[in-house]
Parts: C-alpha cells; sequence; structure tokens
C-alpha cells in the first residue's frame, strides 16, 4: 500500500468532517446573519459539491488539476461571500462561511503537488481573508499564517514519503535482481564452468590436438568467469552428478519429493549420488525431511563442496560427508584429507572470478537462511559446515545423528 493513501482517506474524512461543522454553525448561529438565504445557499453548494467529489480525493490519480482548481474557487468564493451574508464578521473576526473546510482544498494540494503545489493555494486564501476582512487584523494573519505554514510542511512531509517509497522500491529491484543474477551465476559455476575446467586438465593431459581444444576451453572458462562476476549472466539450471568424472554436481533439479508430504524431500535421496569410492556418507536411518526447495539447494552446495576437494585436494584424497538432523536445523559436513588451504586462497580465487565459495557455497546458504563455515589446517585438510534451518511447520525427525567434532566451515 502507497504511504499516500492513509492522508488522501484522511483529507476524504476532514471534508466531510468540516463541512458538517460549517453546516451546524450557521444551523445554530443563523440569527446573526443579515442574508442567511446568501449563507443557506452557498452552505448547499459546499454540502453538495464535497459529497459529489468524495471520490476524488481518495487518490492522487483521481485527484485532477482541473477539480484542485474548481475545489479552491468554491473555498474562495465561499469567503468572498462572507461579509455579503454577515456585515458583522468584517468587525467581529467571525469565521468566513466555509469555515475550516477551506483548509482541505489547500491539504488536496500539498497531496498532488507537495510544499509548492500548497504555498500556491495558500496563498490565495490568505488574499482572499484579507480581502474578505478589509483589513489585515492580528487574528487574521494568524489564522493565515497557520494554514500556509501547516499547508507547506505536510506538502514537504508528502515529497519526502514519495522519495522514499521510490528508493525503498528501487532498493527492492536491485535486491531481486541480484539474487537472480547470483542464482544464476552459481548455476554456470556447477555446469558450465566445471566443464570447460574439466576440459582443458583432459585436453592438457592427452596432448596433441586435444591440448589445442583444452587450452581453448580453458581461455572460454576465464572469459566466463569474468562475465559471472561482474555482469549480467545468461544460464539454464543444470544438474549432473559425475562421481566418475570431474564435473561433480549434484541432481536437484526436478528430484521429487519423497517420504513426506506435498513440498518436502528426504535430502538423503539427493546426497546417495555422492557415495562413491573416495566419498563416505553418514546420515541418519530416518528421512531428513526439509522443503524440497532447501533440500536441492544444499545438496547443489554439498556437490559443489566435493568438486573443490576433487580438484584443489589432489589425487587420492577421500572426503566424508555427515547428515546431522536436528529439531531446529539440518548440518551437512564435509570433510577432506588432502592438503588444506592455503592462506588467503579463497580471497584470491574470487578476485580472480573463481566464485565456488562466494556463490556455490556461501551464496547458497544465505538464502536459505542457514551459514557455510570452513576451516581448514595445513596438512590435515579442509572442513565445510553446512547448517540450513529448519521451518516451524516442516516435519521434525526425533533420531538425531550421532555427533562428530565440528570446526567452522566454509567453503573453497
Amino acid at each position: 500500500m502507497s504511504v499516500e493513501l492513509p492522508l488522501w482517506r484522511a483529507l476524504a474524512a476532514y471534508r466531510v468532517l468540516t463541512m458538517s461543522y460549517a453546516v451546524l454553525l450557521f444551523a445554530f448561529h443563523q440569527e446573526r446573519f443579515e442574508r442567511p438565504w446568501i449563507a443557506a445557499g452557498f452552505l448547499a453548494v459546499m454540502a453538495g459539491w464535497t459529497l459529489a467529489t468524495l471520490p476524488r480525493v481518495l487518490g492522487a490519480d483521481r485527484c485532477t488539476k482541473r477539480f484542485l482548481g474548481a475545489d479552491l474557487a468554491v473555498a474562495l468564493t465561499g469567503i468572498l461571500l462572507t461579509p455579503l451574508a454577515d456585515a458583522h464578521a468584517q468587525q467581529a473576526d467571525g469565521p468566513t462561511l466555509p469555515s475550516i473546510w477551506t483548509a482541505g482544498s489547500v491539504l488536496a494540494f500539498a497531496l498532488k503537488g507537495g510544499w509548492r503545489w500548497a504555498g500556491f493555494a495558500s496563498s490565495f486564501v490568505a488574499v482572499a481573508n484579507i480581502v474578505q476582512r478589509g483589513e489585515p487584523s492580528r487574528d487574521t494573519v494568524h489564522n493565515v499564517l497557520l494554514v500556509w505554514i501547516a499547508s507547506i510542511a505536510i506538502g514537504y512531509v508528502v515529497e519526502v514519503a514519495r522519495a522514499s517509497e521510490r528508493t525503498l522500491a528501487r532498493a527492492l529491484e536491485i535486491e531481486a535482481a541480484t539474487r537472480e543474477r547470483e542464482r544464476l551465476a552459481r548455476d554456470i559455476h556447477d555446469s558450465v564452468l566445471q566443464v570447460l575446467a574439466m576440459v582443458q586438465r583432459r585436453g592438457t593431459a592427452i596432448g596433441g590436438e586435444a591440448a589445442e581444444l583444452g587450452r581453448m576451453a580453458g581461455e572460454q572458462e576465464i572469459a566466463l568467469r569474468a562475465l559471472v562476476s561482474s555482469g549480467p549472466v545468461p544460464a539454464a539450471r543444470t544438474a549432473a552428478d559425475d562421481t566418475a568424472g570431474t564435473a561433480r554436481t549434484v541432481l536437484v533439479d526436478e528430484e521429487p519429493g519423497a517420504d513426506g508430504g506435498s513440498g518436502d524431500c528426504d535430502l538423503r535421496s539427493l546426497l546417495a549420488h555422492c557415495a562413491g569410492p573416495e566419498v563416505t556418507v553418514a546420515e541418519p536411518g530416518a528421512p531428513v525431511m526439509l522443503p524440497a526447495a532447501a533440500a536441492r539447494e544444499l545438496a547443489a552446495a554439498v556437490g559443489a563442496a566435493l568438486d573443490n576437494v576433487e580438484r584443489h585436494a589432489g589425487d587420492g584424497a577421500r572426503a566424508w560427508i555427515l547428515v546431522e538432523d536436528w529439531s531446529d536445523e539440518v548440518i551437512v559436513t564435509v570433510r577432506d584429507d588432502g592438503p588444506g588451504i592455503p592462506e588467503g586462497r579463497l580471497a584470491q580465487a574470487e578476485g580472480e572470478g573463481r566464485l565456488g565459495v562466494a556463490l556455490s557455497i556461501r551464496g547458497r546458504l544465505r538464502e536459505l537462511g542457514g551459514s557455510a563455515e570452513l576451516i581448514s589446517v595445513a596438512g590435515q585438510g579442509a572442513e565445510v559446515e553446512l547448517r540450513v534451518p529448519r521451518p516451524a511447520k516442516a516435519p521434525k525427525n526425533q533420531a538425531k545423528a550421532a555427533q562428530s567434532p565440528r570446526g567452522k566451515a566454509d567453503e573453497r
């Protein structure tokens, strides 16, 4: 809902209430009017105009410049007719025929166009009041200044509110675009970049014409990494688990929810693809149920961590996956027995456009409201700990996995 809408509704109520006040003021003091028929005629027109144009002041779209001009003309006419209906009003500093209803016209200008429009309308009201009084008395000047300052202040507040609303909308658009870009970048990292890296390594190892193919694949990998880290990227969601090859990502896109109601998925079924000769998976005996989207993203983050193990831990390195199902969260730990991560390597990789940690793991967990932490000791491998909070409505398994030493985790 727009921040202006409550103000327009308040203005509509103000116009009806002040119109009723002006009519009752005349009804209880009509004996003082020398020409009550003038006052009655104007108040009848003002009341009909107020009720007929009520929908006009329920929003900025229907409150046109033509309406604002006509509304202000009605207010000014009422002020200038006051001496004709009540000749003593000039000397007694009594209320004008429209009384405080006039302020509603000025406030409509303020809501529609801001403080400049408010100052314009209130200036006309000030001149009409001075003309009606014949000379600017203290009370007249006081009332004029009050309406003028109040309307300009409200107009300024409206302009600030509009600017804040536009800024918020722009910030939400940027946030949504950034999140979508990160999602696409993760997909590219988990598919195309991994395949290009595999082609480069295999081509270099084979030699001959394959080496040239590997060199070209390496160049394309570098160019694509630069694109992913600096600009919008086109990509399609893919999922492959090649436990025998080098590009390792988990089958997560179209995995059906299993063993749990609509929208739920057993995380164990997604991680089953990760098990192999060099990867050991330890998990609870009962299903580990998570919302399907969260389970797929968590499995994809595990696949990215395993791919880092395969690429950086060296030949013959082993990896272990531990799944722990707690009442309030699910924890997946990926540990390897490789050489560990050199100090500053993660920051260097991110600067080179290698966003496996920043996007494929950390970015996924951040969007799930969880965390991804990494601990690595030189010569003792690395450990990545992925934590995903469990939604309150999700089924909770009572079985818990055996605890294991856990440190801070993130990913490479």
